[in-house]
């Protein structure tokens, strides 16, 4: 099947954005880098209650692949992605705090990207979705809090990708508190290399059909290998060790060269799942987006874009065992926020998850978001 042929099948719908709701925002949307679409629909998911006033706003930015999905709530009762650090007397107190998190532009979970229609052509964007950036993404959280009544925030708090989105937002928008977790300023060559080779993996599978594969033809190995890449990024050396050490895969059937290794079943198996759990053309454009962020093109520096910050306070925790993120980039994170003279914590805690720690090691962050959230500004 041809190119103009794949133009007319409809988007795979596998993605879903459970029980969010939805903003829509008025258009057309400029791009950062060149282009805009029509028209910008945003998936989002709330907890808590807003104030009269709308000052007790928390902005969740997530990072690459999660929906908005980040606690359960009476709509959706699953477990969300961060279901241990947000509700009532968590460290994201949902009695002090009105929380609200988006799915991603660009993202596959509701809000409009690669895999969306366009409406000019009734046709999914695929690679005629313009390059996205995450400034795109920030000025799309912008707009769409502006739709729903909101034009400042109490905080915004950010892991990995979202970092970087807390940032950009941060930015433009008034902010009282900012929270920056296991991100950076910039990619640095090694996390930019890493990001390649996902991409390459993907645009290397003949099933990716230069971006117009459908439901009868997936890049599955592309996206098998990609995740695969990504969880060793993900993950500490120290870690894999203590969790597998050399064993050997039960019941192992002998295939040439296939997996023997316990660590090589658990990549596979979660790899695996991935296939079915994320759009190809979304995870290249995400992963391209945290290449190009730079927080010097604010200004012309680092020192300078962060005296544009309007953050009064900022919490940056970084994870010692991180390679994607190296705690030194947390560090001088840290050190280019405190330089403007606002209160700037800095905690560098020693799990051995890795980037992923936030995710998993929640009895080490917690404590440090509860405190920096709950604290009195001075």
């Amino acid at each position: 099947m041809n190119a103009e042929n794949l133009r007319l099948l409809p988007p795979r719908r596998r993605w879903s954005p459970g029980a969010a709701h939805f903003v829509q925002l008025e258009g057309p949307f400029g791009m950062r880098q060149g282009g805009s679409l029509a028209a910008v629909e945003l998936a989002y998911e709330t907890w808590g209650t807003l104030s009269p006033t709308r000052d007790n706003v928390l902005l969740l930015c997530t990072g690459l692949s999660p929906r908005a999905h980040a606690r359960s709530s009476a709509d959706d009762p699953s477990p969300g992605w961060w279901e241990a650090m947000i509700g009532p007397g968590q460290a994201i107190d949902t009695d002090r705090y009105f929380v609200i998190c988006f799915n991603n532009l660009g993202g596959c979970f509701g809000s409009t990207g690669p895999a969306s229609f366009d409406p000019a052509t009734g046709a999914p964007y695929r690679l005629s979705f313009p390059v996205l950036t995450i400034e795109d993404v920030a000025a799309a959280f912008k707009q769409g809090l502006a739709d729903l009544g909101i034009t400042r925030l109490a905080a915004v708090v950010g892991p990995s990708l979202g970092g970087m989105t807390a940032l950009a937002i941060a930015l433009s928008l008034p902010v009282e508190r900012l929270a920056v977790i296991s991100s950076a300023a910039r990619a640095l060559p090694f996390a930019i290399a890493i990001h390649s080779l996902q991409r390459e993996a993907i645009r290397s599978d003949p099933g990716w059909q230069g971006g117009y594969y459908d439901d009868r033809s997936l890049p599955a190995t592309g996206m098998r290998l990609a995740r695969k890449i990504g969880m060793l990024s993900y993950r500490s050396a120290e870690e894999w060790r203590g969790r597998f050490g050399r064993e050997r895969l039960a019941g192992w059937g002998g295939e040439a060269f296939g997996p023997e290794f316990e660590v090589e079943g658990y990549l596979e198996h979660h790899a695996s799942k991935f296939v079915d759990a994320f759009d190809a053309n979304c995870y290249l454009y995400l992963s391209r987006a945290m290449d190009l962020f730079d927080l010097a093109e604010h200004g012309g520096s680092l020192e300078k874009a962060a005296a544009r910050i309007t953050a009064k306070a900022a919490l940056v925790i970084g994870v010692t065992t991180d390679i994607l993120f190296p705690v030194d980039q947390q560090r001088c994170l840290a050190d280019v926020l405190r330089s403007t003279g606002r209160p700037v914590e800095y905690a560098e805690l020693t799990s051995l998850q890795g980037h992923d720690a936030f995710l998993v090691d929640i009895e080490a962050f917690a404590p440090l978001l509860s405190d920096f959230l709950s604290r009195p500004l001075a």
